[in-house]
């Protein structure tokens, strides 16, 4: 039996106009060693009985689904439990990308990167959007690549050593950046969607991708060390009310006494306690998620 080297992964709402067209294109450049699996996300317009009925024509096409909507992120973990090759590929089934661009993708893997990233070329509806988002994770994380949110290959160990939350699909790149994994990008050409509506339409959206992003950054560094962080400024802010604390009991003796200053005391002492109690409270959550990830590795 064929060994499986890469699995394409093709999270897919709605997209039953697209379905077929993207599996024509796919069978003509995909090697014998490649596998697709489109994972219908809750689709309410047929495209899993179009990806299902794609299955007697296609042996290398795998299908699943969900009952009902649960994110972009959560089809990709269905997809990668199921996978079988050694490098996965995040496809999208709207056809913006070239099915070429993911031999192009797999060769900078074989080269010896763990993850390459597509970099959009092209008019892009939202592009200021993504160049603000972009730019904005690039100085969070410290990172070199472009674009975030294209089309891309990595190992397969990559996703196997994250804890994805929803809607974290995004942070990839971030994410696996920060565990040392080597990442490259390509220039690949956007094109216009073929069929069917853009999915992240709703402004909101843009609000809630900021909240990820510094969720994210906050995972990333504060809470790594987060006694360190929160220990710091509450020391820093004990300090100072001490330091005010003093200069309202000089002032008080010279019988100039000013009553706010000791709000301010007050005010900066609790929260340096406050800010210990942040830290110490941020240690126990650590400690708790390093215990629970290695249970999850000694079960895997």
């Amino acid at each position: 039996m064929l060994e499986i080297k890469v699995s394409v992964i093709v999270p897919a709402y709605n997209e039953a106009p697209n379905i077929e067209v993207l599996l024509k294109e796919l069978s003509r450049i995909l090697p014998n060693d490649y596998e697709v699996i489109i994972v219908d996300d809750g689709s309410e317009d047929g495209t899993l009985a179009l990806a299902c009925q794609g299955q007697r024509n296609y042996p290398w096409l795998q299908v699943a689904s969900h009952n009902q909507n649960l994110g972009k992120t959560q089809a990709i973990i269905t997809g990668a439990k199921i996978a079988r090759g050694k490098i996965l590929v995040i496809f999208d089934a709207d056809l913006q990308f070239a099915p070429a661009d993911i031999l192009r993708l797999v060769e900078k893997i074989d080269e010896g990167a763990d993850m390459c990233v597509g970099w959009k070329q092209g008019k892009y509806e939202k592009w200021l959007v993504s160049a603000v988002y972009n730019y904005l994770a690039r100085k969070f994380f410290r990172l070199k690549i472009h674009d975030m949110n294209a089309v891309k290959a990595f190992k397969r160990e990559i996703i196997d050593s994250l804890s994805l939350r929803k809607d974290w699909h995004r942070y990839l790149v971030p994410l696996a950046f920060d565990l040392g994994y080597r990442i490259t990008e390509i220039p690949v050409k956007l094109y216009p969607r073929r069929f069917g509506r853009p999915k992240y339409q709703n402004p909101w959206r843009v609000v809630i991708g900021m909240f990820d992003l510094i969720a994210v950054a906050f995972q990333l560094t504060i809470m790594r060390k987060p006694m360190l962080y929160f220990g710091t400024y509450g020391a820093i802010s004990i300090i100072l009310g001490f330091v005010t604390g003093i200069i309202a009991i000089v002032l008080r003796i010279l019988g100039h006494g000013f009553r706010p200053l000791l709000y301010l005391v007050i005010l900066l002492v609790i929260s340096g306690l406050l800010l210990f109690g942040f830290g110490l409270l941020g240690e126990a959550v650590a400690t708790i998620n390093d215990r629970l990830d290695r249970l999850i590795k000694k079960s895997q």
